[in-house]
């Protein structure tokens, strides 16, 4: 907040410029209610009575000091409004730009719903305490300060009598806080784990349905809600102490003062204006910390969304292991891996000793049964993850050596998973190169060999796709796919079971597509039906995250090995 330390000034002064007007309007009208007592007594006594002239003039000086109050609070409120929204506008875009430069690794172990709830709710409690509980937490300290000032001027004894009860209440309350605190932060956590399965149910609700699962999904999400509310009772009821507490302590002050005040008006010590001035300030006095009472829940919602937010912001960051400026235009696409070792977990190796040598141009094939290892070369690759030991090199140059965002422009990828933005088709295909013309975006679509379906579209190019993509069919959502990596112009193409959701007929248009886009184009080809990838230069036979058998299919064949038995067990299914 350092940045608006200037605005922030200004809060705190109309903030105090607002209390003082407010502050000064009881003892005013404390000599209204003495003017008129001494009237009263005046006009017993065969005097001239009430002096309505003077009580005028008082009422003048009380509606201008209420108005000077009134548009003091006003712009004090709007700048501290205005501050709050730019300080959370600011701590949302930091925590986008935070998104990418996280590590993968992080959003293996996090629920997507976890990490939007602190994009979404955390903010919003952030930004929702910061405008009115920081605001009303600035007043009440001035007004408090502001009477403590008054009620000396008028009665120190009673004053003193008025402050007697505040350690009281004050270590009360902090015993309070200490406790529900903990219930706060749990309650803020609860709250994120309920948005992951809500998160998780609905993108995945095709299945749950499918598999009669609505019973067991309800009955974990009623699990996850019923330890949400529990959190929130408690942090509820504990802060929700603090008022009836400052209330009750606040009453025996006022009977205390009533006594004291009565006392010394009998002593003739204290006029009986200034008696009803105190009592409205000792009223006034217990206000702001009833204030501050109510707020401190909010206060600690706050401070538990504030922390999420800030451990969010404090994770590592992805290391930056570029050395020098490369020359992109020149990379031709050789790539090598030289002992290459990798793990998601450091004691569970998952590549062991990985060698390859990719010549320009070639296409490699990579194969075997699931857990292999397969796509996880690919997000080495990528530098999704970095190698625990070993290198990986493109061109002879260490991939650790590039920046990241330079080396993803060499790669042209297509993954089993597609993925496609709520947007236009157009939008969608340039979505890795948006300067494309649409001549050639249309020729892309054509060289995928889904311009024909999207010319079936009511807006053709300017149809639009829903987030979740689901006015299109899976082949459909591929096909574009692949026609944005050929719009990007690869050097280097990955295609993860790129012809997986794509029907017999359609895979051969796609199969002659893909050999012409991978010509003079170094290709890595994940498969698992193998007779898509018998034309591969090079085929890498993967086992437990190690090449055990390698070369072309006719030579794989002929060795009668791993691969031939993968190869025959297909054809085995097919014939079954």
């Amino acid at each position: 907040m350092s940045k608006y330390k200037v605005r922030l000034l200004f809060v705190l002064l109309f903030a105090i410029g607002s209390t003082i007007f407010t502050i000064i309007g009881p003892k005013i009208l404390g000599n209204a209610t003495t003017e008129v007592f001494n009237g009263i007594v005046s006009k017993l006594s065969g005097g001239s009575g009430i002096d309505f002239s003077k009580i005028g003039q008082i009422a003048i000086i009380l509606l201008i000091l209420y108005m000077t109050s009134a548009i003091f609070a006003f712009i004090q409120g709007f700048t501290m409004t205005n501050v709050s929204q730019k300080i959370t506008y600011q701590i949302r875009n930091e925590l986008i730009i935070k998104i990418n430069k996280l590590p993968m690794k992080y959003f293996d172990t996090k629920k997507h719903g976890e990490v939007l709830s602190i994009i979404t709710n955390d903010i919003d409690t952030l930004s929702m305490n910061l405008s009115q509980s920081i605001t009303q937490i600035i007043t009440s300290s001035c007004t408090i300060i502001g009477i403590l000032i008054m009620m000396f001027s008028i009665s120190w004894q009673m004053t003193i009598i008025s402050l007697i009860i505040l350690p009281i209440a004050g270590l009360l309350i902090k015993i309070i806080v200490a406790k529900s605190q903990k219930y706060f932060q749990r309650q803020q956590a609860d709250l994120a784990n309920v948005n992951g399965q809500v998160e998780e149910i609905y993108g995945g609700l095709n299945i749950v349905k499918g598999f009669n699962s609505e019973k067991k999904v309800t009955k974990e999400f009623e699990k996850a809600n019923g330890e949400l509310y529990r959190a929130a009772w408690k942090s509820q009821f504990l802060s929700g102490l603090i008022h009836p507490i400052v209330n009750f302590m606040a009453n025996i002050g006022y009977v205390a003062v009533a006594v004291a005040g009565g006392y010394l008006t009998i002593k003739g010590t204290i006029t009986v204006g200034n008696i009803q001035s105190f009592i409205q300030y000792n009223r006034q006095f217990t206000g702001p910390i009833n204030q501050i009472a109510q707020i401190s829940a909010m206060l600690q919602s706050m401070v538990a969304a504030a922390e999420r937010i800030f451990e969010f912001l404090e994770q590592p960051e992805e290391i930056i292991t570029k050395k020098e400026e490369m020359d992109m235009t020149s990379i031709k696409g050789e790539v090598t891996f030289n002992h290459v070792k990798f793990g998601y977990e450091p004691e569970n190796m998952v590549i062991h000793d990985f060698n390859a040598k990719i010549k320009k141009g070639q296409k490699i094939a990579i194969v075997g049964p699931t857990g292999a290892g397969k796509t996880t070369i690919v997000k080495l690759l990528m530098r999704f993850y970095d190698v625990i030991s070993g290198e990986i090199l493109v061109d002879g140059h260490n991939i650790k050596d590039f920046d990241r965002g330079e080396l993803r422009r060499i790669f042209g990828m297509v993954l089993q998973d597609t993925w496609l933005f709520g947007g236009t088709v157009e939008d969608n295909i340039k979505y890795g190169r948006e300067e494309a013309t649409q001549t050639e975006v249309i020729q892309a679509a054509k060289a995928a060999h889904v311009h024909h379906f999207i010319k079936t579209l009511p807006k053709g190019y300017n149809s639009f796709l829903n987030e979740e993509s689901n006015n299109i069919s899976a082949g459909q959502k591929q096909l574009l796919t692949i026609a944005r990596v050929i719009l990007t112009d690869p050097k280097i193409l990955i295609l993860d079971e790129a012809t997986s959701s794509i029907d017999t007929r359609t895979e051969l248009q796609i199969q002659d597509a893909m050999d012409n886009l991978m010509k003079g184009r170094t290709s890595f080809i994940i498969a698992h039906r193998l007779s898509t990838i018998r034309n591969a230069d090079l085929i890498l036979v993967m086992n437990h995250g190690d090449i055990i058998e390698q070369g072309t299919h006719e030579q794989l064949l002929e060795k009668n090995g791993f691969y031939a038995e993968l190869y025959n067990s297909q054809f085995e299914e097919v014939e079954e």
